[in-house]
C-alpha cells in the first residue's frame, strides 16, 4: 500500500503536495468539494461568522446562520418539504431519516411497520443504521450479523418491476419507508437508473403509505446536472437526506428535510413522541456560514454556466471512450462520468484500483476508482485546460492498459 501523500495546500481544482507535486483533484475530494479548495468568498464568511458565533448548543437556542439556510434549502428542495433537521455529515443524515420515519408510525400507533426497504449496490453510510440499509458488501462484512434485517431490491427495469409491485402488495404494510440514491448508486460503484421506471416504482410505494426517502448526499447540489437528482422524476420523496456538496466541501454539515405530515407526528404534549435525536455540533454555525456561502456561488448564473458545460464536455468524452478502448458500461448522469475498466473481476477489491490512482498522479491528476469503476466528479471551477488534461490522462492510461 502507497503511503499517503502529504497535501500542504490547495486552492481551485488543485492540490499542493509536501514534494511540490500538483494534483488536479477530479473527484472533488470525494465527491463534497463544489467550488474549488479554499474558495476566498466562504473562506472569508467563515471567517467573519467565527469572530461572531463559533458554536452554540442547538437545543433552547438558535441562531441566525441555521435558520437562514433552512429557509433557502426548502424552497430549493423537490417535494415540498416544510422542516430541516440538522446533524452533522451523510451518514448521520440517513439515520436521522431512518429513526424519523420508524418512529413516525410507531407515534401513530402502527407499530407492526418497522421494515426498510432499499436497492442492492447501495451505499449510505457508515454508522450502523447506514450500513444495515446499505448493500451488504465488502463495506459491511465484518458487521453483517449486528445489522438489521432490510428488504432489498434490484433497481427497477422492465423485466423486474412487476415483481418489485407485487412485493409491495404482499408486504407493503409492514414497511416503514424505502431509502434510495435517486439515479446515481454512489459508493456501491456509480451505479445509473433511469427516471421512467423509478417514477413508476416510486408510485407504487406511495401507494402502499410507505415513506420515501432520497439520500441526495452525493447527488444533490448540481452532480446530475440539475440542483437534485430527484427533479428529474415527478414522484417526489417525503424526506431527502443532504451533505457533503452543502458546505461546498469546507466542513462537515448534515440536513434531513421532510414533509409537513411527518413534522406533525412529533408535535405533540406526549414525551414519549419527541424526536429524542441530537448531536453536539448539530447546526453548527460555521458550517451553516460555509452552507449559505456555497449557496450564493452556486446559484450564480456562471456557476450553472459551467455545470451545463461540463455535462457537454462529459458527454463527448464517454462516446471517445466508448471507441477502442478496453471499457464497458461507459455511462454519464451531468458532472458524473463513469466506466469499468476490462480488467479482472469487477468489484471494489479489484487491484486495478491504485494502479490507476498512482498512474494518473504521475501524470498530475487525482483519481480513486472504486475498484475497476473509473470515474470523474470534478469541481465546477475546472477549467477546460485542466479538464481536457483529466480527460487525456484517462485516455493515456487506457491505451497502456490496452497494449
Amino acid at each position: 500500500m502507497a503511503a499517503p501523500v502529504p497535501i500542504t495546500s490547495a486552492a481551485g481544482t488543485l492540490l499542493y503536495a509536501e514534494d511540490g507535486s500538483t494534483y488536479i483533484d477530479a473527484i472533488s475530494s470525494w465527491w463534497v468539494n463544489l467550488h474549488g479548495h479554499a474558495h476566498p468568498y466562504i473562506a472569508e464568511k467563515i471567517y467573519h461568522q467565527a469572530l461572531q458565533l463559533e458554536q452554540v448548543i442547538f437545543a433552547g437556542f438558535t441562531h441566525e446562520p441555521a435558520v437562514r439556510l433552512a429557509e433557502r434549502l426548502l424552497p430549493l428542495l423537490p417535494g415540498n418539504m416544510s422542516r430541516i433537521f440538522y446533524s452533522d455529515n451523510g451518514s448521520t443524515s440517513t439515520e436521522v431519516a431512518l429513526k424519523m420515519s420508524i418512529q413516525y408510525w410507531w407515534n401513530r400507533g402502527e407499530t407492526n411497520r418497522k421494515k426498510i426497504l432499499a436497492f442492492r449496490n447501495s451505499y449510505h453510510g457508515d454508522t450502523f443504521g447506514a450500513m444495515s440499509v446499505s448493500d451488504r458488501s465488502v463495506f459491511t462484512l465484518a458487521f453483517h450479523d449486528l445489522l438489521f434485517e432490510v428488504i432489498f431490491i434490484d433497481t427497477p427495469t422492465l423485466k423486474n418491476i412487476g415483481a418489485i409491485e407485487q412485493l409491495l402488495q404482499q408486504q407493503g404494510e409492514e414497511i416503514a419507508a424505502f431509502i434510495y440514491e435517486p439515479l446515481v448508486q454512489g459508493a456501491g460503484g456509480i451505479k445509473m437508473y433511469e427516471a421512467a421506471l423509478m417514477n413508476r416504482l416510486l408510485a407504487a410505494v406511495k401507494q402502499s403509505r410507505i415513506i420515501c426517502i432520497a439520500d441526495e448526499v452525493m447527488t444533490g447540489f448540481g452532480r446530475t446536472g440539475k440542483l437534485f437528482a430527484s427533479e428529474y422524476l415527478t414522484e417526489q420523496p417525503d424526506i431527502t437526506c443532504l451533505s457533503k456538496g452543502l458546505t461546498g466541501g469546507t466542513m462537515a454539515l448534515g440536513a434531513t428535510s421532510c414533509n409537513q405530515y411527518i413534522y406533525e407526528a412529533f408535535v405533540n404534549d406526549d414525551a414519549f413522541k419527541t424526536f429524542f435525536h441530537g448531536h453536539s455540533f448539530t447546526a453548527n454555525p460555521l458550517a451553516c456560514t460555509a452552507a449559505l456561502a456555497s449557496l450564493d456561488l452556486l446559484e450564480k448564473e456562471s456557476c450553472r454556466q459551467k455545470i451545463k458545460w461540463i455535462c457537454r464536455s462529459n458527454t463527448t468524452f464517454a462516446e471517445t471512450l466508448a471507441e477502442g478502448f478496453p471499457v464497458k458500461e461507459v455511462r454519464v448522469c451531468g458532472t458524473i462520468l463513469a466506466f469499468e475498466v476490462s480488467q479482472g473481476k469487477d468489484g471494489y477489491l479489484n487491484s486495478i484500483s491504485s494502479s490507476v490512482t498512482q498512474e494518473a498522479m504521475q501524470k498530475g491528476v487525482y483519481l480513486r476508482p472504486l475498484g475497476n469503476t473509473v470515474y470523474l466528479m470534478p469541481p465546477y471551477c475546472i477549467t477546460e485546460e485542466e479538464l481536457a488534461k483529466v480527460y487525456r490522462v484517462i485516455t493515456e492510461i487506457l491505451a497502456q492498459l490496452k497494449q
